[in-house]
């Protein structure tokens, strides 16, 4: 028989728990233990409940969603979608839901009949699936204040690049990655995201605010400057040039959106010009873009770390990473910041 995962709906609206109470409860695979219609009442039923899977509104009178998930992550943690009007990809609010232990977030519609369509429904039925495969030690309440940091340089040009490649359920590791990135002296980090350029930009913009290097986004022909981040959205073709000792980003729009690529085309230029002083990094997503860009770093003497599978919210780009790359290093989101910091200061 299946495992029948326990959900737990938190909203203030009783039209809107029945109805998501409805949706889940027509899937063999899960079922419904609970309904709350307040962060208080969920705060005092998980612990006797046991859920597997919370799903929570954000906006919601008293303790809000937020709030809400904060107890939920210090006190009782598990797995939680949010779910509100107010989570739009982009939004302060979802990447501050994200920050704070949710797995994963769904765009509710203000009216259920007619907008809340099949495509909508499917979707957060994917995502509580996915939540309920999560571990429980993969979640945690990230702790971040915002980081003055020094202007960037106008020229320090660097001599190692790590490439992150990154889709579904990547903002979680990247705000458990980024932020504790410690500032070296010779080393740039440039990151694929495959969400769309707008969302990239305002995540961009978020986690700058909380990370101790410079984030910011690579335009054509920007001059990569060591203890810097750079962020792409996969709806762009990033590559990688020398100019007089100089490393150099090339950027345009990826010809087709559909095919993904972005992460092999950055991994690959990366490889060819900084060899053994290359280093890839796949994380969360799904398909397998990246897979054979990480192969090529190996195989000029360069570094691959792979997330963990078991933390990964989509698994499929980490799995094909591990086909070919074997058992290179691989560890949790949480534990990768270290690392590259251990080995680049080597």
């Amino acid at each position: 028989m299946p495992k029948i995962y326990k959900i737990l709906v938190v909203d203030d609206s009783k039209v809107i728990r029945r109805k998501i109470s409805e949706l889940i409860e027509s899937c063999e695979d899960m079922t419904v233990i609970g309904e709350a219609e307040s962060g208080e009442s969920a705060l005092r039923m998980i612990p006797q409940l046991s859920p597997d899977v919370v799903t929570l509104d954000i906006n919601m009178p008293g303790m809000n969603g937020l709030t809400t998930l904060k107890h939920i992550m210090l006190n009782s943690p598990v797995a939680t979608v949010m779910l509100s009007s107010l989570t739009r990809e982009g939004a302060l609010v979802t990447f501050d839901a994200l920050r704070y232990g949710s797995i994963d977030f769904v765009f509710k519609p203000t009216q259920l009949e007619g907008e809340f369509a099949a495509e909508q429904k499917q979707r957060l039925l994917t995502k509580i699936r996915l939540a309920s495969l999560v571990k429980i030690d993969a979640i945690q309440y990230i702790r971040a204040k915002q980081t003055p940091k020094s202007p960037i340089p106008t020229h320090s040009s660097c001599q190692k690049i790590v490439v992150l490649g990154v889709a579904e359920g990547g903002y979680s590791s990247l705000l458990k990655i980024i932020p504790k990135l410690a500032v070296n002296s010779s080393t740039a980090y440039m990151v694929i995201l495959y969400e769309a350029s707008q969302d990239v930009k305002a995540f961009t913009h978020y986690l700058n605010r909380y990370s101790k290097i410079p984030v910011t986004h690579a335009s054509n022909n920007t001059l990569l400057k060591a203890g810097v981040c750079y962020i792409n959205s996969g709806e762009e073709y990033v590559t990688v040039h020398e100019d007089q000792g100089d490393l150099i980003s090339y950027v345009s729009q990826a010809p087709f959106s559909s095919q993904r690529g972005s992460i092999n085309m950055l991994m690959f230029s990366v490889a060819e010009v900084l060899t053994d002083r290359a280093a890839g990094v796949i994380l969360s997503g799904a398909g397998s873009d990246g897979s054979e860009g990480l192969e090529e770093i190996t195989r000029v003497g360069g570094l691959a770390i792979i997330q963990s599978p078991r933390t990964c919210l989509y698994k499929e780009m980490a799995l094909a990473a591990l086909d070919v790359c074997e058992a290179e290093q691989v560890m949790s989101d949480s534990e990768i910041a270290s690392q590259l910091t251990t080995i680049l200061d080597d």
